[in-house]
């Protein structure tokens, strides 16, 4: 990269860079541009079809959640650009750390339908191996998956290994401790790790802008961590900016931090009603700044949408089809199943909570014998 962009981001600019404009113009003029030279018209169009199916398939998640078939779906419409440019921009064996939202990153390492609805109905604890998609099984506790990254980071600086770890967290995990701490330790011993705050506006209920007076991207270089402020609604900026902190770390330079500003356009989980906590106007605003719309405008322009969506209604009708056909056809186990698997060998602990929760289980029978 060139050191234009290096300056750009030791001083965190307040509007973020964007290099595709909602009206899907793409812009030149800035340092970071010359990075997605070589995304041409028809490579766009690729991450346009990502992007299209991972909205289908968030869209058939909160559908099976709202008709009983899962217990929870966190919805991520309104996030795919980050979530696609981020595994796009990555070799395939990086590795990625995510929250209970990261769905894009899912689907772009190649994650099956049950994996993605297996879980959410509570069928399993886990539904992949993390070392087949190189993603760690999405962490609920809020921040803690950065100091899992960093500690990854650090034993692949320690083997010699040419990997990046991925942190992938919201703008409400920032003012957790974890993260703050994990950026110490990546600081300290120049993990290859990249910090990649989705910017969503809202912390379930909280703003913001209640917790951070700043851009959140100004919080890195306090630690030594250099940062960028970047459009998170534009999947070219993304790319770019991916670009950039993978080639510090890959390169032996260190972290790097990229605050993604986007938008949770439906609610935080589907139990949750932000109607409650933010005005129509506002959620109408965001969403002319739709991360799909401006590519297809683009698209449309050189004459390339109508195939592109030919080829994710594809994708995603045969997705979402085998979604669906794992959440009806799904076998509840049996509740002492909830401690198999939880050691990987038995021991006499394990045996006596066996012992204790089958005599629990065993009163409701007596209940209803009484």
């Amino acid at each position: 990269m060139t050191s234009t962009v290096n300056e750009a981001a030791a001083a965190v600019q307040a509007e973020p860079v964007q290099l595709l404009t909602p009206d899907g113009e793409r812009r030149t003029d800035h340092p970071l541009a010359a990075s997605v030279a070589d995304i041409d018209d028809h490579a766009l169009a690729r991450l346009y079809r990502d992007m299209v199916l991972v909205r289908r398939i968030d869209a058939e998640g909160v559908a099976l959640q709202r008709q009983g078939q899962l217990g929870l779906w966190a919805p991520a419409e309104g996030q795919e650009a980050i979530q696609t440019a981020m595994v796009r921009a990555c070799n395939d064996d990086d590795f990625f750390f995510t929250s209970y939202r990261e769905l894009g990153v899912l689907v772009a390492r190649g994650a099956e339908p049950a994996q993605l609805v297996l879980g959410w109905r509570g069928e399993v604890f886990g539904t992949f191996d993390p070392h087949d998609l190189h993603v760690a099984t999405p962490q609920i506790i809020i921040g803690a998956q950065t100091l899992h990254a960093v500690g990854y980071a650090m034993g692949v600086q320690r083997d010699g290994g040419d990997q990046v770890a991925v942190a992938c967290f919201g703008d409400g995990a920032t003012s957790q401790g974890d993260v703050n701490e994990a950026m110490v330790f990546a600081a300290s011993f120049g993990a290859p790790v990249v910090f990649v705050c989705s910017n969503n506006q809202w912390a379930i209920s909280e703003p913001v802008g209640l917790q951070a007076h700043r851009p959140l991207a100004d919080r890195a270089p306090g630690f030594g961590i250099p940062s960028l402020r970047v459009d998170g609604n534009d999947v070219l900026a993304c790319t770019a900016a991916m670009r950039w902190a993978l080639e510090r770390a890959r390169s032996g330079e260190g972290p790097a931090y990229i605050e993604a500003v986007t938008y949770r356009l439906g609610p935080h989980t589907t139990s949750d009603d932000p109607t409650r906590y933010r005005t129509a106007e506002e959620v109408a605003l965001w969403r002319t700044r739709d991360p799909l719309l401006r590519v297809a405008a683009l698209l449309r322009g050189r004459g390339l949408l109508e195939q592109a969506d030919a080829e994710a209604d594809a994708a995603a009708a045969e997705f979402t089809a085998g979604m669906r056909r794992a959440a009806v056809g799904a076998t509840t186990r049996p509740p002492l199943a909830i401690l198999d698997h939880v050691y990987a060998e038995p021991h006499t602990g394990l045996d006596r909570q066996r012992e204790q929760f089958a005599a629990y289980l065993a009163g409701f029978d007596e209940e209803a014998g009484a």
